[in-house]
């Protein structure tokens, strides 16, 4: 098989995280249109990745958070997102960096990926993409009165995501895209 110098599946992962930005980034403005509602599942651990210690604890690899009904103060950026939703009963901001995420599942249209795991290629070469440089969260969603703006979110380095056969949002029946699955053999 050729050497891909290119790198295609860094190139496809990048625009997959792209349609993930572009849809939170539209729900963050406009709000979720129709049934539309989005499962995220991301890796805990990641670098950047901004969450209370307790669900850090209870979630100590991978999360799915669910963005229907009860979240606020949804903030997109370029490499990461914000967001305010509770636990138990208890509100918390989630800060995510898209590079973080592993599954994204839009159940109300069946529709949704997993990110595969793609191997780093080493500093410094020009075939890894630009690193992201460090950029805080601008305007939010509205908020409740007397709540205060979000703080500004750290954009980490990328980090590899999950590997594909880690378990992602439940499918409820609809087809997850594999990025393996367009790869010659």
């Amino acid at each position: 098989m050729a050497l891909d110098l290119i790198r295609y599946d860094i190139l496809a992962q990048a625009a997959l995280r792209g349609v993930v930005r572009t849809v939170l980034a539209d729900a963050a403005k406009k709000g979720l249109p129709g049934e539309h509602h989005f499962k995220i599942t991301f890796n805990t651990a990641a670098p950047g990745v901004r969450l209370s210690e307790r669900m850090r604890t209870r979630f100590p690899q991978e999360m799915t958070i669910v963005l229907q009904h009860q979240f606020w103060d949804l903030a997109v950026a370029e490499h990461a997102f914000e967001v305010g939703l509770s636990f138990g009963g208890i509100a918390e901001k989630v800060g995510v960096p898209f590079e973080a995420v592993t599954a994204f599942y839009d159940p109300a249209v069946q529709f949704g990926f997993q990110f595969e795991t793609v191997e780093t290629a080493a500093a410094g070469d020009v075939n890894a993409g630009p690193q992201p440089a460090e950029k805080p969260i601008g305007a939010t969603t509205k908020q409740p009165a007397g709540e205060t703006k979000p703080e500004a979110l750290p954009v980490p380095a990328p980090v590899a995501p999950a590997p594909p056969d880690a378990p992602g949002p439940d499918s409820g029946g609809g087809e997850v895209v594999r990025l393996d699955r367009f790869r010659k053999k």
